[in-house]
C-alpha cells in the first residue's frame, strides 16, 4: 500500500469524536451539549427550589421536625426521578446523603438500607437468570413461546406476560420477570428493537408490570403477601390467620384477571407495531431438541432453590441465602465464570437505585412522614362502609408502595389499617388481604417494587417512560381489584 493510499484510508475514517472534550465538537454539537447541559442544570436547580418551598411551608402540629424535613427532601428527589438530570443511581446517593446531613437518618441506618437483605435477593435472582441465559435455558423458553404464539411481537408479548404473571405466583414476581427479560433480549435485538424505541419500551414495561401483578396470586408470590399475613396474625394475637389455601383462594383469581388488563394498558399507552415479528424458528430449532448438562444442572438448582423457599419454616434459611449460595453453587461447578457473572450484573442498579429506596422508605416511617400523611388520609373514610375503607387504604398503599418497599408499605400501614377496620366492625382479613394484592400495581416510579428495577436495569426505559404506563396501568389494577371486591369476595362469602 503506498503512503497515498495510507492518506486517503485516513481521510475516509469518521473523526474520533468525544463529547467530553469540547474540541472534538463541531459548532452544532457544542451547542447541543450546552443545551443540554443547561437543561441538566435547570432540573437539579428547580428540584432544590421545590424541596426548599416546601421547607419554608409551616409544619403542621402532627408533623414532627424530622417528617418535615423528610417530604422537603422526597419532593426535590420525585423531580429527580422523573427528569433523571443525573443517572437514578446517582439520584438514589443523593437520596441518601441528603437524609444524612439533613438529619433525618443516622449515617448507619441509611446506609444499611442499601444493602437490605431485599437487595440480596433482587441481586441473586438476577444472576440466576444470567447463569439460566448463560446455558440456553431461556432461549429454549422463548423458542417454546415462539412456537406457541407464533412470531408476532404483540402475540408473544401476550402470551410471555400471562405465562409468567401466572408463574410469578409460585416463583416469586423477581425471578419471573428476570428469567422473562433474559428470554426476550436475544429475541428483541435480533428484530432491531432499539432502546427507547415504542415496541422497547412496551415489551420491557408490559413484562414487569404483569409480573407484579401475578405475586400477588399466592402467598409466595411476593414478601408483601406474607408481611401482610403475618402482621394480620400478630395484630389480631392470632383471632385472624391466613393459610396458603385462603390466599390462593382470595387472591389467585385477582392475579388471573389482572394480568391481561394491565398488558392492555400498557399496550395503549405505547402502541407497539402490530406487524412486527421476531425471526423465524428454523426447523432444526423447532425440532425437539435433548436439555444439555448445563440445562439440566441449572434446573436442579433452580429446583432445589423453589423447593428452599417452600420449606423455609423447616430450615430457617432466608431467601437471600437460598439464592446467593444457589449463585455461588453455579459458579463452583463451572456453570459460568465468575468473571463474566460480575461483568453481566448490574451492581448499582441492584444496590443503588433499589437499596436506596428501601433506606427512603424506612425513613417515610422513622420520621414520622407516613403515620402523618395516614393520619391526614384515612378520617375521610371512616364510617362510610367496608367498600370505602377498601378502596381508601388500596389506593393510598398503591401510591405509598412507589416511595418504598411494598414489603415496608404493608408493614407500615396495617399496624394503622387493622384497628380502624376492626372499629369500624369490618373484618381485617379483608384489609390484609387489600394491603397485599393493592400494593403490587407499584407502577409509578422504579424504586416501587423489584421487577421494575430488573427491568429498567438493562436500559431500555427512562423513569418517565415507566411513570407515563403506571399512570394508565395503575387505576385499571385499581378498577380490577374492586370488582373482584364486590364480586368474588361475595361469592366465597369473605365480605
Amino acid at each position: 500500500m503506498t503512503k497515498n493510499d495510507n492518506n486517503k484510508k485516513d481521510i475516509d475514517k469518521p473523526p474520533i469524536i468525544d463529547i467530553h472534550d469540547p474540541d472534538s465538537l463541531d459548532p452544532e454539537q457544542l451547542i447541543v451539549q450546552k443545551i443540554s447541559v443547561f437543561k441538566k442544570g435547570l432540573m437539579l436547580l428547580s428540584a432544590l427550589a421545590v424541596g426548599v418551598i416546601v421547607y419554608s411551608l409551616p409544619t403542621p402540629d402532627a408533623l414532627p421536625q424530622t417528617g418535615h424535613l423528610y417530604l422537603a427532601l422526597l419532593a426535590g428527589l420525585l423531580i429527580l426521578f422523573l427528569t433523571e438530570p443525573v443517572p437514578l443511581p446517582l439520584v438514589m446517593v443523593i437520596s441518601g446523603i441528603g437524609m444524612i446531613l439533613l438529619g433525618i437518618g443516622d449515617p448507619k441506618d441509611v446506609w444499611a438500607g442499601y444493602a437490605n437483605p431485599v437487595v440480596f435477593f433482587i441481586l441473586g435472582c438476577l444472576m440466576l437468570a444470567i447463569i439460566a441465559e448463560k446455558v440456553g435455558l431461556t432461549e429454549r423458553l422463548g423458542r417454546y413461546i415462539l412456537g406457541f404464539a407464533g412470531t408476532n411481537v404483540v402475540k408473544f408479548s401476550f402470551v410471555s406476560c400471562m405465562g409468567l404473571g401466572i408463574a410469578s405466583s409460585i416463583m416469586h414476581d423477581i425471578a419471573a420477570c428476570a428469567a422473562g427479560i433474559m428470554m426476550m433480549l436475544p429475541l428483541m435485538k435480533a428484530a432491531g428493537i432499539h432502546p427507547g424505541s415504542r415496541n422497547g419500551l412496551f415489551l420491557m414495561i408490559s413484562l414487569p408490570f404483569c409480573c407484579s401483578a401475578g405475586g400477588m396470586g399466592t402467598l409466595v408470590g411476593g414478601g408483601r403477601n406474607m408481611v401482610s399475613a403475618q402482621f394480620l396474625e400478630e395484630i389480631t394475637h392470632g383471632q385472624y390467620t391466613i393459610g396458603f389455601v385462603d390466599w390462593l383462594i382470595y387472591a389467585f383469581p385477582g392475579a388471573m384477571l389482572s394480568i391481561p388488563f394491565i398488558w392492555l394498558a400498557v399496550y395503549f399507552v405505547f402502541r407497539p407495531d402490530r406487524t412486527l415479528h421476531f425471526r423465524e424458528l428454523t426447523e432444526e430449532e423447532k425440532g425437539k431438541k435433548s436439555f444439555s448438562g448445563d440445562e439440566i444442572k441449572t434446573l436442579l438448582l433452580v429446583g432445589l432453590v423453589f423447593l428452599a423457599f417452600f420449606t423455609k419454616t423447616w430450615h430457617g434459611i432466608s431467601s437471600p441465602v437460598v439464592v446467593l449460595l444457589a449463585m455461588t453453587t453455579a459458579v463452583f461447578i463451572g456453570l459460568i465464570c465468575w468473571k463474566e457473572l460480575h461483568q453481566k450484573t448490574e451492581w448499582a442498579i441492584c444496590f443503588l437505585v433499589f437499596g436506596g429506596g428501601i433506606s427512603l422508605g424506612m425513613h417515610m416511617g422513622s420520621s414520622g412522614a407516613a403515620d402523618y400523611l395516614a393520619a391526614i388520609f384515612f378520617p375521610f373514610f371512616e364510617g362510610r362502609g367496608w367498600l370505602v375503607l377498601v378502596i381508601a387504604i388500596g389506593v393510598f398503599a398503591s401510591l405509598m408502595t412507589n416511595l418504598m418497599a411494598n414489603v415496608a408499605a404493608a408493614a407500615l400501614i396495617l399496624p394503622i389499617a387493622i384497628p380502624l377496620a376492626i372499629m369500624e366492625g369490618v373484618d381485617p382479613t379483608i384489609i390484609a388481604m387489600v394491603l397485599g394484592m393493592w400494593t403490587s400495581f407499584a407502577y409509578l416510579l422504579i424504586i416501587g417494587c423489584p421487577p421494575n428495577v430488573v427491568s429498567y436495569s438493562f436500559g431500555y426505559f427512562k423513569p418517565l417512560d415507566l411513570t407515563k404506563a403506571g399512570m394508565v396501568a395503575m387505576p385499571v389494577g385499581w378498577v380490577i381489584m374492586t370488582v373482584i371486591a364486590v364480586s368474588w369476595w361475595k361469592i366465597i362469602g369473605l365480605v
